[in-house]
């Protein structure tokens, strides 16, 4: 029988690596307003690790008028979110990354553990670089080429091979519910960050990233 062994730890992006999230929902914020839809954090919840146009008809379910948009203005109203959050963005700065993950990412480096973003944002790598955090990591992946998001598996499967490790000798780390299903789909040990409540299917929930150590990773993958 062979050893499992940690190779590689695959993060989700928003509210694991930085706080883009927050982004998000200010400018999905905007947008109901503009439509007069109501919106809040509650239902922001329902939309992270969610695509884009996804996260759109989640919003528009609340609209006065079911289907009142046609696919065509939904696409624009997704991208004028979208060039509101790319806007925000534009502001991140070394100093977002959330507590602990700088430290974290350079341990794995040291001990020569693979590293990976498997994220449902189609900005990811423009988020990276904003980080100044590319060299941290040995892929990221593109969204727009992966054929199905969170609770999929495929981003995770895609980012294990391109790293060239295999499923089962990964961790995954997500703050979404979808995200945690992904991960456990994909045949990987899933560390959550945020509420146990929500993140029910992972193997193990911190409170924060400050707690997410190689320890602590190594512990619950062994």
């Amino acid at each position: 029988m062979i050893q499992k062994k940690l190779e590689a730890v695959i993060f989700d992006l928003d509210g694991v690596i930085t706080d883009s999230a927050e982004f998000h929902f200010m400018a999905w914020k905007k947008l109901a307003d503009k439509l007069g839809i109501y919106f809040d954090r509650e239902i922001n919840e329902r939309l992270k690790g969610v695509p884009r146009m996804d996260s759109l008809n989640i919003i528009l379910e609340r609209d006065s008028i079911p289907d009142r948009y046609s696919q065509e203005e939904k696409e624009a109203l997704a991208n004028e979110k979208n060039d509101d959050y790319v806007d925000l963005i534009k502001t991140i700065t070394p100093n977002d990354l959330l507590p602990g993950i700088s430290n974290l990412l350079h341990d794995l480096q040291n001990r020569k553990i693979k590293t990976a973003i498997a994220s449902a944002s189609k900005n990811a790598s423009m988020i990276v670089e904003r980080l100044q955090a590319g060299h941290l990591f040995d892929f990221v992946a593109d969204a727009g080429a992966i054929k199905n998001q969170k609770p999929a598996p495929d981003v995770f499967l895609v980012s294990a091979e391109n790293i060239s490790v295999p499923p089962e000798n990964c961790v995954g780390v997500e703050d979404a519910a979808a995200g945690i299903i992904a991960i456990k789909a994909a045949g990987m040990v899933a560390v959550g960050i945020g509420d146990k409540n929500i993140l029910k299917g992972a193997d193990l929930v911190l409170p924060d990233t400050a707690a997410l150590t190689y320890e602590v990773i190594q512990e619950v993958f062994g």
